[in-house]
């Protein structure tokens, strides 16, 4: 579904990655984990051409490694960006309304399904998107994410800032997805973002410096002493 050959990007002359492979099958769950700086954010950015860069980028079969960010995602190609970065003064129904801007003859059948999917954002239906607790803004950045109808999604760190009980919340709406469409998971919290994928891949310093089945990378002794505490 999604294939990345040699991706690099530079920040001046500071190289924030090098030389990036990485495949995404559909029908799967991939993580790109990593510390923080080793360049996670940096390559979902590359991949939707937010970031000036070099390499390859085929998504559906088709390279849209020059295309601009706003055809890549009409291609069907998402981001759920770090931070969620939802509309804080827009209510919950006017955040999807801005999701579906490529798709509005379809909003009512798609947020009717987004509300299915999220309960708990049909509650709240007319509530400020910024009076929302961090789990309900990730759902709603996801939620205006899928009115788009995508073919992949990408999400970075959909953990962040949220509190233990409702990360599983989160995780579980990801494995769930996955039956609809493949996901790239990019997350600092490796043993979450492992226990839910199929394959993973270890970022470090803008190089990938490991790759494996997930379950693997859960076992792998260097993985565990570093990124899964021990």
């Amino acid at each position: 579904m999604l294939k990345v050959e040699d991706l690099e990007v530079k920040y001046g002359v500071i190289s924030a990655l090098r030389g990036i492979n990485l495949n995404v099958k559909a029908g799967s769950i991939v993580t790109l984990i990593g510390a923080n700086g080793a360049g996670k954010t940096s390559t979902l950015n590359a991949i939707v051409n937010s970031v000036k860069k070099s390499g390859k980028v085929i998504f559906n079969g088709n390279n849209i490694s020059k295309l601009k960010t706003d055809k890549i995602v009409k291609s069907g190609l998402c981001l759920v960006p770090e931070g969620r970065k939802i509309f804080i003064n827009l209510t919950v129904h006017e955040n999807l309304k801005m999701g579906a801007f490529n798709n509005s003859e379809n909003f009512d059948e798609l947020s009717h399904k987004v509300y299915e999917r999220f309960p708990r954002l049909k509650q709240k239906i007319n509530q400020m998107g910024g009076t929302l607790s961090g789990g309900e803004q990730q759902m709603l950045a996801i939620g205006r994410a899928l009115m788009g109808e995508p073919r992949m999604l990408m999400l970075d760190e959909p953990s962040l800032g949220l509190a233990p009980k409702i990360i599983g919340e989160v995780f579980e709406i990801i494995t769930e997805l996955k039956e609809d469409i493949p996901i790239l998971l990019v997350e600092q919290n490796a043993f979450a973002a492992l226990q839910i994928a199929d394959y993973g891949y270890v970022l470090e310093n803008g190089e990938i410096s490991l790759e494996d089945e997930a379950k693997n990378l859960l076992g792998n002794d260097a993985v565990r002493a570093k990124y899964l505490g021990g």
